[in-house]
């Protein structure tokens, strides 16, 4: 460790973790962290991986962090988490230079399997401060110098904390193991599908406050605000909330609050996607449309296909089906009936990641398994209408379980 983040203070504040710990919303059990540690652990001895080093700075898509210690990575703030196959882990985190937290018997509340928390103040938005969490890494990583470290989700990890571990320790061998702990984490627990289904009815309720809410002369942020209020007092942390409006028959696209600044008027349609994490942190989203006077009969055509083609693909999701066979059928059904062929992302997993794997796409190498969160939107503009239709499900051992939101498969009509 080096002189710029100071010499190490113990702190061993149970008072106060202990009033954190009082002050989490839905806390994962400690068995439910246990059987995650576990199944990885069993992962990483048949890959013969001994420690993996995972970054996160968000809790939308850094989800890593999230799984293996029940903490969000936010805002940007770099957590690091040194996970050995046969030790306690080493956090990374937010806070004062040198200050080190050693939870006794690597439990104080809030931090649980943790050896040691060691801090320090960095930002991405200032350059020098690149090597500081590294550094910190690294001396977790220090056992491992002539081992096997597996790197979780590079792509959101720094270059920082990247290229100052592989020069700090020449001799390790360094391997992607992404691909490792994605399978066990994209399979969900009870505990997991819980949480999983809660979420889903708090987007029930955002949505119909939105709706209820939703008159002409409100901007589209104002409508998407309500909701995202609902959600943050029924207990969600993080999200997105993509909205947008347009005289009915016309072409358009949701966007982030950036672009939502549109007044709304009579006879318009809008459409809002709430997309946040429940309490406890796990992702679904719901999508829905509506129209501030009456839906012209071509509207309600259109949603009848919508419905039509999340059918064909909900019969799709069954255990050991290729994602990229199911993309390249679900386009060959839109180009046959004359509409737009997906070039995104129409299907996917959720769990801490507001995007999760298996994508449902030509490039995903998951087949499709049980005891997944998946969550099917086809969207797309023909005939002067924007339609679309976004719901969860579970997947069991033979397909889609019951949709699990609640609120109507319909256009609804304000007024």
């Amino acid at each position: 460790m080096t002189v710029r983040n100071g010499a190490p203070r113990r702190v061993h504040e149970r008072v106060t973790m202990s009033d954190q710990d009082q002050r989490i919303q839905r806390p994962i059990s400690t068995a439910e962290l246990e059987r995650r540690w576990a199944a990885v652990r069993a992962a990483m001895e048949a890959a013969s991986i001994d420690v993996l080093l995972m970054q996160n700075n968000g809790d939308h898509m850094g989800g890593y962090v999230k799984y293996f210690t029940d903490l969000p990575a936010t805002n940007g703030y770099p957590v690091t988490v040194v996970f050995p196959r046969d030790d306690l882990m080493t956090v990374v985190r937010q806070g004062p230079f040198g200050a080190v937290d050693e939870p006794p018997g690597g439990d104080n509340g809030v931090l649980r399997g943790v050896k040691r928390a060691l801090m320090t103040p960095s930002y991405a938005s200032c350059f020098y401060t690149a090597p500081y969490d590294a550094e910190l890494a690294a001396s977790g990583l220090a056992p491992y110098a002539r081992a096997t470290i597996g790197l979780v989700g590079a792509y959101q990890m720094s270059a920082a904390v990247a290229d100052h571990v592989r020069a700090a320790f020449p001799q390790a061998r360094f391997v992607d193991a992404s691909d490792l702990v994605d399978r066990v984490k994209v399979l969900k627990s009870d505990e997991e599908k819980e949480l999983i289904r809660d979420a889903a009815r708090m987007q029930d309720g955002a949505m119909r406050a939105a709706f209820d809410a939703i008159k002409p002369g409100m901007r589209d942020r104002e409508v998407a605000a309500v909701a995202q209020r609902y959600s943050h007092a029924y207990g969600s942390e993080q999200g997105i909330y993509l909205c947008a409006s347009a005289p009915a028959g016309t072409p358009f696209h949701f966007g982030q609050w950036h672009f939502g600044n549109r007044v709304l008027r009579e006879g318009d349609q809008f459409v809002l996607l709430v997309e946040n994490s429940g309490p406890g942190g796990m992702y679904t989203e719901l999508g829905r449309s509506c129209v501030l006077g009456r839906a012209s009969q071509q509207m309600k055509d259109e949603f009848a296909f919508t419905l039509e083609a999340r059918r064909f693909t909900l019969d799709r999701l069954v255990p050991g089906m290729p994602s990229a066979r199911i993309w390249e059928e679900f386009n060959a059904f839109m180009v046959k009936n004359g509409r737009p062929p997906e070039s995104r992302l129409y299907c996917h997993g959720q769990g801490y990641d507001m995007v999760e794997r298996p994508l449902i796409r030509h490039d995903e190498p998951f087949p499709i398994q049980a005891d997944t969160n998946i969550v099917v939107h086809p969207t797309y503009n023909h005939g002067g209408i924007m339609s679309w239709v976004c719901d969860n499900y579970l997947i069991g051992p033979d397909g889609p379980g019951p949709r699990l939101h609640e609120f109507p498969e319909i256009i609804t009509e304000i007024g």
